[in-house]
């Protein structure tokens, strides 16, 4: 049958860690191998003398006296200074024992534990920096634009407060660049950046996620609970994406939160205070949602405080050039391709293209033409076939009933011409228009009569 007893012995002999244990009179009834070490004297010589004349400058009759361990304290031992606890053992509330334990040997196997900690602790800090920091700055939203500097500008002058700015603008077009870059130069920025996309989260784990919640709260909540995002962003930003996304039902709780500047977590009794800044985007029409009931009018107006609207990409194009430099660059590093270049051909083509993915699918685009071109200069044909307007699916339907109904007109036009012999009066009786709106028409499409 096995002895428990030995085994005990057994494994508390071979620890690396000193061991004498006392009994309620001090006296030395055991020391291991590794104190035998420390101490260099056979455990034999030690066991049945009072511990004060085994071990220099020991307390561990003290702490059998009080009753009250002592860990973590410093103990001089054959002149070395070290790192020891002193732990009494209790029986019916009554001390039988004393366990003396040398943690550390010297001051230097405490200086290398110190140096792991610190190297593991900055190595979280930085991987927090990295998680929770902006990393874009104004210098990054390249523009030529007079719409878009003008934009720029403005999100300049309100980064330096403390504004809530709601970001509007279609899918694409560099929201959350912008919430970047305006964090980046506010007071805040030494802060942490924190970003919630509101589309991306299930209804029924949203509030956990923006409010956090107490250890069991709810089924398969952590025992410690966890920290929610508004929490995270405290004394610094909170990005909230696609806010339009976000459950009707916990919108009041949010307006709430951003009025009385503090948040109460999911089973929580008590609320926490919270420092931070909102900066909120959509590419939603929030006043049509608030005449659907879809939206909080209010929230609505907590978050509009400082609009900023970002222009669609066919309303810049005198930046694509720019931009195209920008990721043709880019995605020659991270392919480790040679760099490209482009022909005037093919940057004239790019700038047709209506672009309705934005900025977002101008990205996209370069990166297919760089690992899809067959040399170094990008031509026509490495655009993709949609771009170069070979697929009329992907045009919008918009534009497909513009270009259509210009293509009427100017037909209807040149027949009218032809069948009045190039009278423009007798044309313009005919299509039931004055003569300066057929005037118009004919220098638009650039039509002129021809025998």
């Amino acid at each position: 049958m096995l002895d428990l007893g030995t085994v005990l012995e057994t494994v508390i002999d071979s620890a690396v860690e000193g061991t004498v244990v006392v009994d309620a009179n001090g006296i030395v009834v055991f020391l291991n191998k590794a104190y035998e070490d420390i101490l260099d004297i056979k455990r034999e010589d030690a066991i049945g003398k009072h511990v004060t004349e085994v071990i220099d400058f020991t307390r561990l009759h003290v702490v059998i006296r009080t009753g009250i361990p002592e860990i973590g304290e410093i103990q001089q031992i054959k002149g070395r200074n070290m790192i020891v606890q002193r732990l009494p053992i209790l029986k019916n509330d009554r001390v039988i024992a004393g366990v003396g334990k040398v943690i550390f040997r010297n001051e230097e196997e405490v200086q290398d534990i110190i140096h792991k900690l610190e190297t593991k602790v900055k190595y979280y800090e930085s991987e927090l920096k990295n998680l929770f920091e902006a990393k874009y700055r104004f210098n990054d939203i390249l523009t030529c634009s007079p719409k878009m500097t003008e934009l720029k500008k403005l999100a300049e002058k309100v980064a330096c407060t403390n504004a809530t700015i709601l970001i509007r603008g279609e899918s694409g077009v560099g929201k959350e660049l912008f919430a970047h870059a305006i964090h980046k130069a506010s007071p805040r920025a030494s802060g942490p950046f924190v970003r919630l996309n509101c589309a991306a989260i299930p209804e029924n784990l949203f509030e956990a996620e923006l409010f956090g919640y107490e250890g069991g709260a709810f089924t398969d909540a952590k025992k410690s609970g966890k920290i929610g995002k508004f929490e995270l962003a405290s004394g610094g930003t909170i990005f909230l994406d696609e806010i339009g996304d976000m459950p009707l039902a916990l919108q009041a709780k949010t307006l709430r939160s951003l009025q009385e500047k503090e948040i109460e977590r999911v089973g929580g009794i008590r609320p926490r205070k919270i420092d931070i800044r909102i900066i909120a985007a959509t590419n939603q029409n929030l006043e049509d949602m608030i005449a659907r009931n879809k939206f909080r009018e209010d929230l609505y107006f907590r978050l509009n405080v400082v609009s900023l609207a970002i222009p669609p990409l066919r309303e810049r194009k005198e930046d694509i050039p720019l931009l195209v430099g920008r990721y043709l660059e880019k995605s020659c590093r991270d392919y480790g391709s040679p760099l490209k270049t482009v022909q005037p051909e093919t940057m004239a083509q790019l700038q047709s293209y209506h672009w309705p993915g934005n900025i977002r699918e101008l990205q996209n685009t370069v990166e297919k033409m760089v690992n899809l071109a067959e040399d170094n200069v990008l031509k026509p044909a490495d655009i993709p076939k949609n771009i170069r307007g070979e697929h009329a699916a992907f045009e919008p339907f918009e534009q497909k009933l513009k270009n259509r109904t210009a293509d009427t007109e100017k037909e209807l036009l040149s027949s009218a011409l032809s069948a009045t012999k190039g009278n423009k009066k007798k044309t313009a009786l005919l299509l039931g228009i004055n003569r300066s709106t057929l005037y118009d028409k004919l220098k638009k499409y650039g039509l002129r009569y021809h025998h």
